[in-house]
């Protein structure tokens, strides 16, 4: 029995992980993808990614609820998403465990992990089939994508550079955001996420 159950999850982990490999993220300067796509969000509303864009453009970043990593960064993705709207981009956040929809990544569990980090003003969305982060070509939670007003990517990774909070050196996304409202050249376009695999079907 303990064979049985052994193989059973090496089998779920190793179609995740051909899984993951078998996503390719998508490249600096490329178009939002699946930008008029409507998501159900724990507000009751629908929103596509163009809905929420900014005056300056929209950040996108990929969680969950209970990832360890999303966990540790709890109080910094708020302080980005505040950031963010401060500078003229609109924010979403995307749910793409679609593995996870009958158990911690349900919708009633976003909804009331929406209300305790106060993401009001974020549009916490589902991702039915990871449809979007297969075309984002995003794996890890948390993960963020930051586009012009143009729809055009100019950041994709990680929050900062270190997962723990008293480690940390550089944001790269406070910096990218900073210079992208200011008309300049983002000097860092691209950085490692560190974080949990998306949970996608196998």
């Amino acid at each position: 029995m303990k064979k049985i159950i052994l193989f059973m999850l090496l089998a779920i982990s190793t179609g995740v992980l051909v899984a993951q490999q078998n996503v390719q993220a998508i490249a600096i300067g490329t178009a939002i993808p699946m930008a008029n796509t409507t998501m159900k969000a724990t507000d009751g509303k629908e929103y596509s990614i163009n809905d929420r864009m900014g005056k300056n453009g929209v950040l996108v970043m990929f969680s969950c609820n209970t990832c360890p990593y999303v966990v540790r960064y709890q109080e910094r993705a708020r302080q980005t998403l505040q950031y963010a709207r401060d500078n003229g981009f609109g924010v979403i956040v995307i749910n793409s465990n679609e593995d996870m929809r009958d158990d911690e990544d349900s919708f009633e569990a976003m909804m009331v992990y929406a209300k305790n980090q106060g993401y009001e003003k974020a549009a916490y969305v589902v991702d039915q089939k990871s449809a979007v982060a297969n075309a984002f070509g995003a794996t890890r939670t948390p993960e963020l994508f930051v586009f012009n007003k143009a729809g055009s990517l100019i950041y994709h990774g990680a929050i900062d550079d270190n997962h723990m909070a008293d480690g940390v050196k550089r944001i790269h996304v406070k910096l990218a955001l900073e210079e992208a409202a200011k008309g300049k050249e983002v000097s860092v376009k691209e950085t490692r996420s560190v974080g949990c695999m998306i949970k996608r079907k196998s």
